[in-house]
């Protein structure tokens, strides 16, 4: 048996953690979080190569992800619930006596 392959290098113990700095490494960057980014759901849908070309050209020149970019369109097109105004046409509106 070869003496160099049977020797052993002791590992020194690992040295105490440091909680506070464990504290800052789980806490991140909070402040970066957006609403978005909490809970997600992958949504998948077919494009022609010709549409992600011009959403990848648009994305970059706003200085944006297509992922940014395709939120912030989302979010325009379906506000949130509470944020909705409730779509009256005039021909619902009853009309008055005067």
């Amino acid at each position: 048996m070869n003496r160099e392959r049977s020797k052993r290098v002791a590992i020194g113990a690992r040295p105490p953690s440091n909680p506070e700095a464990e504290a800052w490494i789980r806490q991140g960057d909070a402040g970066a979080v957006q609403k978005g980014e909490l809970y997600t759901a992958r949504l998948t849908l077919d494009v022609t190569p010709a549409m992600r070309a011009r959403i990848k050209v648009s994305a970059f020149n706003s200085n944006a992800t297509v992922t940014e970019l395709l939120r912030a369109l989302l979010e325009r097109e379906f506000p949130e619930p509470d944020v909705l105004k409730p779509q009256v046409s005039e021909a619902e509106i009853p009309e008055t006596g005067a």
